[in-house]
């Protein structure tokens, strides 16, 4: 009995923790809730430090924010009032036009908001034409809490544009901008999480036909995310968070922690529905789709940390948040989840709905629908694989033209938003002045005569390179020896005109003129240069981050399953789903072919962060699927089936909780294609297409194909490779009945044997 005892103990970490879990289970739950409890209360004790303005732009975007910071200059937020002539009479001149002006300037003054309020006829702010002048003002207080007192500054000049309509005027800054933003951003991502969870469970509902089974795992996604969140609060005070962090945590987190905990469940009960008592189905979940949640959570926490390498702090801090979260979440399905199903037993079941429970039972473990799909599949596996790669290459190829660039107002919003009318009408009349380049000039004495001298040049040598129209304003913080120049760039929201100027600044009237004067530091920002730099150092950073991913999914995938056929092809199909999303997104939204489907418009370029951040999030996520496919199939391998049969088995036995865990996720990042943000549709429409194609075609189709194609090569591990570590620690599995093979005439029970062969 002793030796039977060793026999049966469980083997490997998941095997041991769902052991350990069902055995005290009110210990492990008790515990769970602890943990939640305590992050969230340490975490709201901590406070979380969000990523600041200096840390998240890099190059000289960032050393500028840096240099004010340190001299203690808030550079205040600006807000501009377009006053404009509709018509072709009145001008700046007219009685009319200066009533407007002064109505604007006493009631901006009125709101006790703003300082340093100034009229167009005192610093010149009229256009060459007379028909616009610029009333400018900065809003008193914290720069970065602006936004929180503008609306009674937007309601005054709303006060007098409504007494002088027959005049266009439209307030545009940094305040009323960010406003603008926030309220856009926060409705969107509240719309997206307030749609994900009941979405979500719904389709659970439709998964398992009963109330109890359906909320597990959306219980479990929500407790981990919640504790997450408390413990990024604790480790923001070293790597620095942000709102955006917060919500790409929530929707991967949900993701995750739904598909790991269907897994595990759809296991269990498959093992019950095939005649095995409680213990032995627990046992086996855990040993079977409990390991491949392991793989799978170090593979996507894997992916997560090549955000880490891009050396831009939203991206550290995102790739931070998901893989804590995903590491929560794959701890608790391994360890609470087995003892939730241990402690509810039969209860699991309850609160049953008739009709899909019946339909459940059955259908058993299997998917009709994809035993259909999988016979001609696995009839003619050239074919298939031919036609399915094929599809996938001809997706991706617009991906070749791609085009990247940080989105524009009009870009992002379209004109639904007032102040990107604003903002384009403030352009056309004074182009580049609603949104100057900033030259933060710091001199060890700002008022030395050469440093006069390059200023003054500066200045001039700006409109004469063609940089600039004008007027270039120059204002000196004495006290810091800084100075701060403010120049309109020619090209005003033309990115690529705007960044021209930019660059005729940075090279040629720069070195010139400040770069003359030794111990100078004049670093060039402004939004033109944040867009500018944010890129230059991501397009540096893909390929490390690339190479970092890749490398080390495969060598996950080497060693989970100790064979290099497999983790060569689980690479390539993942960088076909990955191309194949890429080129959806280039068709639809560069492109607009299509665009009228989704709601979304062709805007001519893909969001500049978007491809690093759906490669990294996608390569993890797909891997759910390949991890969970093919450990059932080389589960059925391993307990003496030849490749065929087990690839049958693995596809048509998975099938449909991948179809159900895909289902989720394509309706959760569908909410996010349905926003109003165009990079929120983007985001989107880009997660939504990668995850249809790679739970339909790549795991229905081109995943049995090649390994059919490959036969007994699936398992193919060379001997110079036998020395890497083996993280397989399979539990032996129960002898497996034959699955009867795809077009046979026989039905398969859920416990997997034919009709016509039942004794």
């Amino acid at each position: 009995m002793a030796d039977t005892g060793r026999l049966e103990r469980p083997r490997g970490i998941a095997a041991r923790a769902g052991s350990w879990s069902a055995r005290h289970r009110w210990a492990a739950v008790g515990g769970w809730v602890l943990l939640v409890i305590l992050a969230l209360a340490v975490g709201s004790m901590t406070g979380r430090v969000d990523v600041s303005d200096s840390e998240q732009v890099p190059g000289e975007s960032g050393r500028v924010s840096t240099i004010l910071d340190e001299a203690g200059i808030d550079s205040a937020a600006g807000e501009t009032v377009l006053i404009q002539a509709k018509g072709g009479g009145i001008t700046a001149n007219d009685p009319a036009f200066h009533k407007a002006v002064d109505a604007v300037i006493s009631g901006v003054r009125d709101t006790g908001q703003v300082t340093a309020l100034r009229s167009p006829y005192e610093t010149k702010t009229i256009s060459a034409d007379r028909r616009s002048a610029l009333v400018q003002f900065e809003m008193r207080g914290d720069p970065e809490k602006a936004s929180e007192h503008i609306q009674p500054v937007l309601d005054a000049v709303d006060k007098a544009k409504d007494r002088h309509q027959d005049l266009r005027i439209e307030e545009f800054g940094d305040a009323s901008g960010q406003k603008a933003f926030d309220d856009a951003f926060g409705d969107d991502f509240t719309q997206a999480e307030f749609s994900a969870l009941p979405v979500a469970l719904g389709i659970l509902l439709i998964v398992f036909g009963a109330l109890v089974a359906a909320l597990l795992p959306v219980v479990l996604a929500m407790t981990a995310f919640l504790a997450t969140t408390g413990l990024v609060a604790v480790v923001s005070h070293w790597v620095h968070m942000s709102d955006t962090a917060n919500s790409v945590m929530l929707l991967v987190g949900l993701a995750v922690g739904v598909d790991y905990c269907l897994f595990y469940l759809r296991r269990e009960r498959e093992e019950r529905a095939a005649g095995r008592d409680a213990q032995t189905a627990l046992r086996i979940a855990a040993a079977t789709s409990g390991r491949a949640v392991l793989v799978s959570g170090v593979t996507v926490i894997v992916a997560m940390a090549g955000m880490l390498f891009t050396g831009i702090a939203e991206f550290k801090a995102m790739g931070l948040a998901t893989l804590m979260v995903v590491a929560v979440a794959m701890v608790g399905s391994v360890t609470v989840l087995p003892a939730l199903l241990s402690l509810l037993g039969e209860r699991v079941e309850k609160g049953r709905i008739p009709f899909l429970a019946r339909a459940k039972r059955r259908g058993g473990g299997e998917s009709r629908v994809w035993r259909t799909v999988l016979g001609p599949v696995l009839r003619r596996p050239k074919l298939s694989l031919a036609l399915a790669s094929g599809a996938l290459i001809a997706l991706a190829v617009p991906a070749v033209g791609m085009n990247t660039a940080n989105l524009t107002l009009d870009q992002e919003f379209g004109d639904r938003l007032p102040v990107v009318t604003a903002y384009n009408h403030i352009d056309e009349a004074f182009p580049g002045g609603s949104d100057p380049a900033k030259v933060v000039v710091k001199a060890d004495d700002i008022d030395a005569a050469p440093v006069r001298d390059a200023l003054a040049r500066f200045r001039t040598e700006a409109v004469a390179k063609g940089a600039s129209k004008g007027p270039v304003e120059v204002t000196v913080h004495r006290e810091q020896n800084v100075a701060v120049v403010e120049v309109p760039l020619i090209g005003g929201s033309d990115e690529g005109k705007a960044e021209k100027s930019l660059n005729v600044l940075r090279d040629e009237v720069r070195p010139a003129t400040l770069g003359t004067v030794d111990g100078l530091d004049a670093p060039i920002g402004g939004s033109t240069a944040s867009s500018k730099d944010f890129n230059d150092k991501l397009g540096s950073a893909v390929p490390p981050v690339f190479a970092f991913v890749v490398v080390f999914a495969f060598l996950l995938m080497l060693m989970s399953f100790r064979s290099l056929t497999i983790a060569v092809t689980s690479i390539v199909l993942n960088l076909l789903s990955v191309g194949a999303a890429y080129g959806i997104l280039t068709a639809v939204f560069q492109h607009g072919w299509g665009a009228g489907l989704v709601g979304a418009e062709g805007v001519g370029a893909i969001v500049s962060w978007l491809p690093l951040f759906l490669f990294v999030i996608l390569f993890g996520l797909s891997m759910d699927y390949h991890v969970f496919v093919v450990s059932r199939i080389r589960e059925a391998r391993l307990a003496g089936r030849n490749t065929k049969d087990a690839v049958v088995h693995g596809v048509v036995t998975t099938a449909g909780v991948v179809t159900s865990a895909a289902v989720i996720m394509v309706a959760v990042f569908s909410i996010f294609g349905t926003l109003s943000m165009q990079s929120m549709k983007q985001m989107g429409v880009g997660l939504a297409a990668a995850v249809l194609i790679d739970a339909t075609v790549i795991r229905g189709v081109l995943l049995p194909a090649a390994m059919l194609l490959l036969g007994e090569r699936n398992w193919y591990l060379p001997k110079w490779l036998r020395w890497l570590p083996d993280l397989a620690h399979d539990e032996p599995a129960p002898a497996q009945r034959p699955t009867a093979l795809v077009g046979a005439p026989a039905r398969l029970d859920a416990d997997d044997r034919p009709r016509h062969a039942r004794v």
